[in-house]
């Protein structure tokens, strides 16, 4: 039986998009939290699997705050398998390069040494990486699954260490079912893309009332959102990181622009030495062309 919870069209929900929104639903020390992660988990991965703990990717802090902002998801699981998740609201196009990265790591972060161990003692390894703004792959499914293998026979090598992905931009079709036809994966991505519009609420609710564990990730959100304190700091921490990317953005604009002006003013200077020289027009274009 799902948690009862509901939202009205008026009730102002956080955007559980931004990461740290995320993190702070996902990695509190709370039931509802707990298995409201061990659920989403499980519907991506296709297989049931209970959270034992959130492993620090950093030294452990004590304060939540922290917490949230330096740790990734990254969980362990009761069987030793190790998980990671993470939101990204805009990926950039370097995306799945960076997701073969991370899920290398954690699966070569396993500790096999010691006797009477050997490789057959590595766990399962999946990264999860929920995409919200962005598609990647040519094809309208908002769900893949990564693994190496041979891709002339289709033979896998093991599927021990693997890589989801949820496209959130690919959900309209998807989106327009009724919530009872939805799978748990569907259901947890449309939870995620249309929370926030006021529009989709009747759909939420109905989702909420069939998956208990996306009923405990609301009934979290919804908690962290009428919480003045809580609510402020996120959106403080979110000021920052958008600020700190206006930063970013704005400075490659600027060393862009400032590359072209040096670059033209290097061109006006070789044309005025070739014109020096006695060049024609033809000799000059001859020289700027290289050949």
């Amino acid at each position: 039986m799902a948690a009862t919870i509901s939202f009205d069209g008026t009730e102002d929900l956080l955007d559980i998009r931004f990461d740290n929104v995320f993190k702070a639903v996902f990695t509190r020390e709370t039931a509802d939290s707990n298995t409201a992660l061990a659920r989403l988990v499980s519907a991506v991965i296709g297989w049931e699997v209970a959270v034992l703990e959130i492993v620090a990717n950093e030294p452990a802090q004590e304060n939540l705050r922290d917490r949230q902002i330096r740790f990734d998801i990254n969980c362990r699981t009761e069987d030793g398998e190790r998980i990671g998740v993470e939101m990204s609201l805009s990926p950039t196009a370097f995306e799945p390069a960076r997701l073969e990265y991370y899920a290398a790591r954690l699966f070569g972060a396993q500790d096999i040494k010691g006797a009477g161990r050997t490789y057959s003692d590595l766990k399962r390894t999946c990264q999860i990486a929920i995409l919200a703004e962005r598609s990647f792959f040519p094809d309208g499914d908002f769900l893949h699954s990564f693994e190496y293998y041979d891709p002339e026979r289709g033979v896998p090598l093991g599927g021990r260490s693997r890589i989801f992905t949820l496209e959130l931009s690919k959900l309209g079709s998807v989106a327009e079912k009724p919530a009872w036809e939805m799978s748990n994966r569907e259901r947890w991505a449309v939870f995620f893309r249309y929370l926030t519009d006021s529009g989709m609420r009747r759909k939420i609710n109905e989702i909420l009332a069939l998956e208990e564990g996306i009923a405990m990730a609301g009934r979290v959100l919804q908690t962290i959102s009428r919480d003045e304190t809580e609510r402020a700091r996120l959106e403080s921490e979110l000021k920052n990181n958008l600020d700190w990317q206006n930063g970013i953005n704005l400075a490659r604009r600027e060393g862009r622009t400032e590359g072209e002006m040096i670059g033209e003013r290097k061109s006006e200077q070789r044309i005025l030495a070739f014109l020096d020289k006695g060049y024609t027009a033809e000799d000059i274009r001859r020289e700027l062309a290289g050949r």
